[in-house]
């Protein structure tokens, strides 16, 4: 079985010399992910590490069951994994079928939605993307407990927790 280290540097060279929507190391946001996912384990650390790698480099599932990585930390990037021509929507719901690819996902939108983040976009794209996220939450988070909702905003974004208090209070 891999250590987080271990797959802490098959993320990093994976994803050597890619930059994400504001010109940061993409490691940077994988990272980040990981981080909302530690309360959960190891494995969904390691997911959480990997979840963009079958997506955004010449990585394959096969690869990384041969690299010795849990058939749990597999199937979360899989599923979080965009496929061609599967609508944005479309993959959110599916995601849900699984609980561990919804937390991946709850804690990849938590980052993608960072203030500090969004700032640096052009403004109709940071509107845009807020619409996009905001949506996807409220499908992510329905198929989610609260506290483990809770969890994961507190490490990546904090400035979630008023939207999430006043789901509860609605709810």
């Amino acid at each position: 079985m891999k250590s987080v280290n271990d797959v802490d540097f098959i993320a990093d060279c994976a994803h050597a010399g890619q930059v994400d929507k504001i010109g940061v190391p993409y490691i940077e946001h994988v990272r980040a992910v990981a981080a909302g996912l530690a309360p959960f384990g190891d494995e969904m650390t390691m997911a959480g590490l990997l979840h963009d790698i079958i997506e955004d480099t010449d990585w394959t599932a096969e690869r990384l069951r041969e690299e010795g990585l849990s058939d749990r930390v597999v199937s979360a990037v899989e599923a979080v994994t965009n496929q061609k021509g599967v609508p944005y929507e479309e993959k959110i719901r599916r995601i849900v079928a699984s609980s561990d690819a919804t937390l991946v996902k709850i804690s990849d939108n938590a980052h993608n939605s960072h203030p500090d983040r969004a700032a640096q976009l052009p403004a109709e794209k940071r509107t845009r993307l807020a619409a996009k996220y905001r949506a996807a939450r409220n499908v992510l988070w329905t198929a989610a407990d609260d506290r483990d909702i809770e969890a994961i905003i507190t490490i990546v974004n904090p400035s979630l927790l008023d939207e999430l208090r006043e789901r509860q209070a609605a709810g």
